[in-house]
């Protein structure tokens, strides 16, 4: 027995039935009367199951934002809810403490909501590759790389991070600065950060900078008042540094702040240089001296990519995003 056959036998179209059963304001008392009366004849119990399925499944795209104060994300989600909108897409977004499991709280979602995709805003490559293989909906992951995961359904978008480190080591040399300063991150190899000390480090070596990882870099989260502190722990530490790279935007105004209180001016006593390139970092007092991350790239790279394999069921794709030193006022000459 089906609802065809409950609207064949009442002598109603299938839409009717199916209204008068869950109760729909536009069905009149009399015909709601008439269809019950056939279905207890009948002895008809509805597909429940089905019917909740039906109701969870979701049209959605699931942005999942790792850590909360990280002021990058904020602007990746304003553009891609930006895109997603344009193309027709609705997107949830959900945000995680820094440290939380964003594999484990996806698979969560996937059985919950049922999300067509999920776009991961960071994310640390040791939990993709320990937990992700049950989720089976098209992913990508951006500002961290996933190509050597070689997983089918998970694309990756994201800054040569190396290489600008690099470049930024290869400016403060420029400058005159040979005591430089590493602000933030965590050095995991599985996270962004390690890549960026990496590339810190390639750079002082081939130009003949010492850079001893204990003594002249502190790790912090990705907010200003871990930042703040973290700057007060390394200037404790190392009173000679000159200049202080600061792995975020969020790192390089908490670092500015503390050097202020501290009664250090920058850059006239020390420089600060930052990354993501925000556009909120040139209002700044001095104006930051940064990395910018192509975040506009980045969005509509990922996207495509994300609905490529909806759509189309398209292979994996994994690139680097161009990235622009941004020179302000936050780097003094010295002699």
């Amino acid at each position: 027995m089906t609802i065809k056959d409950i609207a064949k036998l009442s002598g109603y179209g299938v839409a009717t039935v199916s209204r008068a059963l869950n109760d729909h304001p536009d069905v009149s008392e009399e015909t709601r009367r008439k269809v019950l009366a056939v279905v207890e004849e009948q002895n008809f119990q509805p597909n429940n199951n089905a019917k909740h399925l039906k109701q969870q499944a979701s049209t959605s795209i699931a942005i999942i934002v790792k850590g909360t104060m990280n002021l990058l994300f904020a602007d990746l989600v304003e553009k891609l809810q930006a895109l997603l909108r344009d193309a027709g897409q609705d997107a949830a977004v959900y945000y995680l403490d820094e440290d939380a499991n964003e594999v484990t709280y996806a698979c969560q979602l996937c059985r919950e909501r049922r999300p067509m995709g999920i776009l991961f805003l960071g994310g640390d490559l040791e939990l993709f590759e320990a937990g992700f293989s049950p989720i089976a909906v098209p992913c990508v992951l951006l500002t961290n790389t996933a190509r050597e995961l070689d997983f089918g359904n998970l694309s990756s978008f994201t800054t040569d991070d190396a290489e600008a480190a690099k470049q930024v080591v290869e400016l403060l040399a420029r400058r005159g600065h040979r005591h430089i300063g590493l602000l933030g991150g965590n050095w995991s190899c599985t996270q962004i950060s390690h890549r960026r000390l990496m590339g810190c480090r390639d750079a002082c070596i081939r130009l003949g900078i010492p850079f001893d990882v204990d003594r002249q870099c502190e790790p912090c989260r990705y907010s200003m008042p871990e930042a703040y502190a973290a700057t007060k722990k390394l200037l404790d530490r190392c009173p000679d540094l000159t200049a202080i790279f600061a792995l975020s935007y969020v790192m390089a105004l908490g670092a500015i702040r503390a050097l202020r209180d501290m009664g250090r001016r920058v850059p006239e006593d020390i420089s600060v240089v930052g990354y993501d390139g925000l556009v909120t970092g040139q209002y700044s007092l001095p104006r930051l001296t940064t990395v910018r991350q192509d975040t506009q790239q980045l969005a509509q790279r990922g996207v495509d990519a994300l609905l490529r394999g909806i759509t189309r069921n398209s292979p994996p794709a994994h690139e680097l995003v161009p990235f622009q030193m941004i020179e302000g006022e936050s780097v003094a000459k010295i002699s």
